[in-house]
């Protein structure tokens, strides 16, 4: 059997987390569309689950593919390192700029420095932070941004 990529072996941990876990992750309908070394790319379709009464992507769904692309290299660092660490987002700051009016796609170009934060944590065993940046996008409209967020992740080694 073919190994599968880290693109489709994330989507089936994403899934089976949400299902499991964070059910509102599951019903998304999110999947990770790039992810490596410094680059993190989540997709919500704008599906009837996903609406507004406008139309457009409803601010909820919006804050779930932000949390998630924020999020990722942290949870793919707890999976591969087997370290107790507990993660959270501590804050969020949103700015919706455009209507969202097709899949929209959360981008986090801060990869690296998310695993360079949890290292530290493992290291210090002090609480450790990171403010990572999300910018949505609706690719088959523009690449204009619709809207951005700052989530401040927070991390505590447990030993």
């Amino acid at each position: 059997m073919p190994k599968l990529s880290l693109v489709k072996k994330t989507n089936l941990l994403i899934r089976t987390f949400g299902f499991k876990q964070i059910p509102l992750i599951y019903y998304s309908g999110l999947s990770v569309v790039e992810f490596d070394e410094t680059r993190c790319v989540a997709k919500i379709p704008l599906t009837w689950r996903t609406k507004n009464h406008l139309g457009s992507m409803y601010f909820g769904a919006l804050a779930i593919g932000a949390d998630v692309a924020g999020g990722l290299a942290a949870f793919n660092y707890l999976l591969n390192s087997g370290k107790n660490i507990s993660v959270v987002f501590k804050d969020v700051k949103g700015e919706f700029l455009k209507r969202p009016d097709g899949d929209v796609h959360f981008t986090c170009n801060q990869v690296r420095q998310v695993k360079e934060m949890m290292i530290r944590t493992v290291n210090s065993s002090q609480r450790e932070e990171i403010t990572v940046d999300i910018a949505a996008t609706v690719p088959s409209i523009s690449t204009d941004v619709v809207a951005k967020f700052k989530l401040t992740l927070s991390a505590k080694f447990r030993g």
